[in-house]
């Protein structure tokens, strides 16, 4: 052999162990660390540089918890949680209750007041009947134990407004605090907002049906007034509950605001006489 040809082989011979080791070398450097073999993760997964390649990896990849990279559930995609239906924002309350057959509404406002709520709940409750109550937020905040013996009771819980003011002279932000405010007590204590309100003194105005709608309740006034706030004597009022009495009639009274001693005493006389006429006590339902 020439030394020309031994100067070829041995170049040849340098060149592929050069190639050899560069590949065992890089071979190492690509595989995982520790046992199992698993793939190394591809460029650009959680953990791992999202540089060139060859380039160095940030040494801050390596040391991400499990937890900073995780999948998140995604929100946005999950059903919308229940809300009750919007009523429709009426433009005169509701005065009687229709297609109840020979049934009589009864309803109270202003309470509770622990001074005759009580004697009016165990009047109902001797008789097996059921009323509505339109509570003032400033008194049920203050006895939410008469609230929870309404609802325990079957009664209906309606807004009265917080503090009972004249609402067509009240901005429309003021008359939402009244109602809002209210409608929040009841829910709070009860569990459930309420479905109705009235006006204080039965004076509505747009913004009142608006928002009373807006907080889910519909407006319900009276066939009957008893006009026992005046105090005019328990047979006085007996009578005009008697005289007023009619299919689908809703009579108002008081069991705050005032003296109502004379309410919870016609209530233990009216009542009794409109079930002996074949009336039904009864609350309105939604």
């Amino acid at each position: 052999m020439t030394n020309g040809r031994r100067a070829v082989l041995r170049l040849a011979a340098a060149l592929g162990a050069t190639a050899t080791v560069g590949y065992l070398a890089a071979d190492r450097l690509a595989a995982p660390d520790g046992p199992g073999g698993a793939a190394p993760a591809p460029q650009g997964a959680p953990g791992t540089g999202s540089g060139p390649v060859g380039g160095a990896q940030p040494a801050r990849a390596a040391r991400l918890r499990p937890s900073s990279y995780r999948l998140q559930p995604m929100t946005g995609y999950a059903p919308p949680a229940f809300r009750r239906a919007v009523p429709p924002v009426r433009q005169r309350p509701f005065l009687s209750m229709s297609g109840v057959g020979r049934s009589m509404v009864l309803t109270f406002d202003d309470g509770p007041d622990p001074r005759y709520t009580p004697a009016i709940l165990e009047t109902l409750r001797r008789h097996d009947c059921r009323a509505m109550f339109f509570v003032c937020g400033e008194m049920a905040v203050e006895n939410p134990d008469l609230l929870r013996e309404m609802a325990a009771d079957g009664h209906v819980v309606g807004n009265h407004s917080w503090s009972h003011p004249l609402i067509p002279k009240l901005r429309p932000s003021r008359i939402r605090d009244e109602l809002g405010s209210t409608s929040e007590v009841v829910e709070r204590t009860l569990g459930a907002a309420p479905l109705w309100y009235r006006a204080p003194y039965g004076a509505w105005n747009r913004h009142s049906f608006e928002i009373g709608a807006e907080l889910g309740m519909e407006p319900l006034a009276w066939t009957v007034d008893t006009l026992d706030w005046k105090e005019p004597g328990t047979g006085t009022i007996v009578r005009r509950v008697l005289d007023g009495a009619a299919p689908g009639a809703v009579v108002l009274s008081h069991d705050a605001g005032g003296d109502r001693a004379q309410s919870v005493a016609a209530l233990r006389r009216y009542l009794p006489e409109l079930l002996d006429a074949g009336y039904h006590i009864t609350v309105p339902r939604r």
